[in-house]
């Protein structure tokens, strides 16, 4: 890899040789990819840009896959960001963007850290690939790994909602469904991984996943024509994502890309909420148990604490904790408003900018983007119960005029 120096220990700083199954320190610490940034200002301009695909490959100087790698098959990021001005003004924000990368081939962020998993792991001459995941992570890797012809094997916990075990089924994965917690489940797929020697997709175990996870920023910048935000807001679980998308960000303005760095927003359901409480209470973290609807974020021992707490700290940034109620209600105002459908863990970023702005923490003065992290239709049981059922009436127009009398609808 022609710009990546070493994977380097964020606990004690041994720095490992930067080979494709690189995973933790001795000292169980997670690794950071350190990069060339002089080597890479030498050889990549933003003129670059121009003329290359529009996928998360396209950066492929901050990326740690070599020259000769072809990336997966599915086609991941280049994600809309939509200028949600109806929203913004609503919230009384200065402006407002809405990045949906639920737009990605299995509807979720989480296919730029999978799409990220396969080329390493094709890299390594691994024929099998693995992970536990509350949902999005799982659906994500059995999909690119099916489309490059790996094999996987995935552990959820048995919580996970319908509709991502379906996509699990689907892309033919072999399902291993955990009566326990995320926590019960993650350990149980580090020993069969442990045992079998499959590629490690966990994001806190390989390091690579987070170089994925920070191309959603990469295009966030990019898409606003280098101009930074002052905040951008992202729902929270294990910690991969947030840590991710800060990485992202120093690495673009290490290169001279960006003159400044935006301030994060830590968006985390009140019911799970170990990291944002550890900022608050400016102690370590500790377990939560997992009560929340918002099942992608609900990870009680979250497994990349250490780089999430740092990206916060780090960047001045603000965390904030929001009901199952508030997240249901920002489903709801995102899509009616914006038009766009996520999932609760999707749209708690959402959530928190709201409550953000009516406790007057946010205002006019604001530039947000707010990161939507997965679709929907993963969890329609959920949105059903935020929106409500259709009216359903017999083809009869007296009874469809008793039906809006009932409902208070006024047909202009």
């Amino acid at each position: 890899m022609k710009y990546v120096k070493y994977g380097q220990c964020i606990k004690c700083g041994k720095t490992h040789e930067a080979t494709a199954n690189l995973t933790t320190c001795d000292c169980d610490g997670i690794l950071d990819i350190i990069y060339d940034y002089e080597a890479i200002k030498a050889d990549f301009t933003k003129k670059d840009l121009h003329h290359r695909p529009r996928t998360m490959w396209r950066y492929k100087e901050l990326l740690p896959v070599e020259d000769t790698t072809t990336p997966p098959p599915l086609r991941v990021g280049w994600s809309p960001l939509y200028e949600a001005d109806r929203l913004g003004a609503q919230l009384g924000l200065g402006k407002l963007w809405v990045k949906d990368d639920g737009q990605n081939p299995t509807a979720s962020l989480k296919d730029r850290a999978s799409a990220m998993a396969v080329a390493k792991a094709t890299e390594a001459g691994a024929k099998v690939i693995a992970c536990s995941s509350t949902g999005n992570a799982a659906s994500s890797l059995a999909g690119n790994a099916a489309a490059a012809g790996l094999k996987t094997y995935i552990f959820v916990p048995s919580r996970a909602p319908k509709g991502k075990v379906a996509q699990l089924m689907t892309f033919g994965a072999t399902v291993i469904s955990v009566q326990g917690s995320y926590e019960d489940t993650f350990e149980l797929s580090k020993a069969a991984i442990d045992k079998w020697g499959w590629y490690n997709r966990n994001a806190a175990i390989n390091p690579y996943l987070s170089e994925g996870k920070k191309t959603v920023g990469l295009e966030i910048m990019e898409q606003l024509g280098w101009e930074v935000p002052d905040y951008i807001a992202i729902s929270v679980g294990d910690g991969c994502t947030i840590a991710g998308l800060w990485k992202g960000l120093k690495d673009l303005y290490a290169i001279g890309f960006i003159d400044k760095l935006p301030r994060l927003i830590s968006a985390q359901a009140e019911g799970c909420c170990p990291l944002n409480r550890a900022i608050e209470s400016g102690e370590d973290w500790y377990p939560m148990e997992e009560n929340t609807i918002a099942d992608s974020i609900a990870v009680g021992v979250p497994r990349n604490a250490e780089k999430a707490l740092m990206a916060i700290r780090e960047s001045n940034g603000i965390v904030v904790n929001v009901t199952d109620a508030e997240i249901m209600a920002a489903q709801k105002l995102l899509g009616q408003t914006c038009g766009v459908f996520g999932e609760p863990a999707g749209v708690t970023g959402a959530a928190g900018v709201k409550k953000l702005c009516d406790a007057g923490i946010l205002g006019e003065n604001d530039t947000v983007v707010s990161v939507v992290t997965g679709n929907g239709l993963k969890d329609v049981a959920n949105a059903i119960a935020a929106c409500g059922e259709p009216i359903s009436i017999p083809s009869d127009m007296e009874q469809l005029l008793s039906a809006f009398a009932e409902h208070n609808i006024v047909v202009d």
